[in-house]
């Protein structure tokens, strides 16, 4: 046997201990309890943070577009009668 055939055997017994070793049922219930755990705090994904970041960029713009134009025709308004 060599060495390569002695590794990927080996490895493949491995994987099968850990497969039935009680680890693995210990992996998928903490992965569960999780799960659970962070639905019920309400988080977003990046994806959904990503996009409103955007529209809050887009919103501070035309706020700050309408304040120079308010503020230009305040300055208009004081100068005539």
């Amino acid at each position: 046997m060599d060495m390569n055939s002695f590794f990927t055997d080996l490895q493949g017994k491995i994987n099968q201990a850990i497969e039935s070793s009680p680890a693995k049922d210990i992996e998928k219930n903490v992965k569960a309890m999780m799960t659970q755990g962070f639905s019920k705090l309400d988080l977003v994904t990046r994806e959904e943070f990503d996009i409103q970041s955007q529209v809050l960029a887009k919103t501070r713009a035309k706020l700050d577009a309408l304040e120079k134009r308010i503020a230009e025709l305040e300055a208009g308004s004081d100068v005539k009668p």
